[in-house]
């Protein structure tokens, strides 16, 4: 009488240990391509900006999708050729004038904080010994060198055009992960998706305004008070912007090093000018460019990036920002409001869409 419940449990045992056997190789073969998926992230955010910028030419011309991302890349080649024909050799005389200074200052912080900053090796004798071993670590140096600037140029080019083929037919991409899910869930997470996409662009717009905001300031003010390559320090200010919490930080170290070499009265000046800068960007700028857009809590986004960057590395640290924007967008619309029914509102979302709890079928 009692062999039918024991094979019952026997059975409902078995498939809760292949369910968690098969989550466990879900979650190895992830972790195993990681950097993979990590690009093909970064592809997504590439034909967000490309989609966003193709969308109006759509509409305004009437070409076609494939000519309207022709259009953009044309557009985008043309400004960064003006642009490098423009400043790009004062830019690049700058960087170089930059590289070249940093040492410098570097050693004098050493020597004004009685610290080694930089490891250096000792005791050497000089001789045809040191001189090999000098020529072998250049050459091990330098071939390390080009082979992490060759992954780098390949993750790019793997990036940028996956981000064209996702740009081209968004939809095509967007129906094939929505299948992915049970049918009774396929509106749900298509309406996410749309969501979480939008929520994306909103957010890389108000960066790139703020990146270029950012460019500006920082240049005009690293030429006002004398600091040396003022184009190179505003762009590497600029870039850095990119990484929330982090980015202004690292973006100030270089123009502070040089003020150091100059004196104290500069140390003092650049320092007010990253402080006023940084405090700008934060209470202005942002809220300003943010305003209607994707904003995400400021702590969400700190502990994500050090997350993602222990996890992923540098390369992770770069895109922990849009990432954690996807994913607080899909946890607020598939979770807390569609499965806990909580009452939330959702970066990206139509403001004519309701905003009404809901649970899942």
């Amino acid at each position: 009488m009692s062999a039918p419940p024991r094979r019952g449990t026997l059975r409902l045992v078995l498939q809760v240990a292949l369910a968690a056997a098969g989550v466990f190789v879900l979650l190895f073969l992830a972790w195993r391509i990681r950097e993979a998926l990590l690009l093909a992230f970064a592809a997504v955010v590439v034909a967000v900006v490309l989609d966003a910028a193709a969308g109006p030419v759509e509409r305004w011309s009437g070409l076609s999708r494939s000519l309207a991302l022709a259009v953009v890349a044309l557009v985008v080649a043309l400004v960064l050729l003006g642009f490098g024909w423009l400043l790009g050799s004062s830019i690049q005389s700058q960087v170089s004038s930059l590289a070249s200074q940093l040492p410098q200052a570097i050693g004098q912080l050493e020597e004004t904080l009685g610290i080694e900053l930089l490891a250096r090796e000792e005791g050497q004798q000089g001789g045809l010994a040191d001189i090999t071993a000098a020529v072998r670590q250049l050459f091990g140096s330098l071939a390390a060198l080009g082979s992490s600037i060759a992954g780098a140029l390949t993750a790019l080019v793997l990036v940028v055009v996956g981000g064209f083929f996702l740009a081209a037919d968004p939809h095509l991409y967007r129906r094939g992960l929505v299948k992915m899910f049970p049918p009774r869930m396929h509106a749900r997470v298509d309406d996410a998706l749309g969501a979480a996409g939008r929520a994306l662009r909103l957010w890389l717009l108000a960066e790139l305004i703020a990146m270029a905001i950012v460019f500006v300031l920082v240049s005009l003010g690293a030429w006002a008070i004398g600091l040396p390559a003022p184009l190179a320090l505003g762009l590497f200010a600029g870039l850095t912007e990119f990484v929330p919490i982090i980015g202004p930080i690292v973006g100030a170290i270089p123009g502070l090093l040089l003020a150091l070499t100059q004196g104290g009265s500069t140390l003092i000046w650049a320092a007010l000018l990253y402080l006023a800068i940084q405090q700008l960007e934060s209470n202005v700028i942002t809220p300003v460019v943010q305003e209607r857009m994707a904003e995400i809590p400021p702590a969400l986004l700190l502990f994500s990036v050090l997350a993602f960057g222990l996890v992923f590395g540098m390369a992770g640290v770069i895109v922990a920002a849009p990432l954690t924007v996807l994913l607080y967008v899909l946890v607020k619309k598939l979770y807390l409001r569609q499965t806990l029914g909580e009452a939330t509102d959702v970066p990206g979302e139509d403001e004519a869409e309701p905003k009404k709890a809901g649970t899942v079928a």
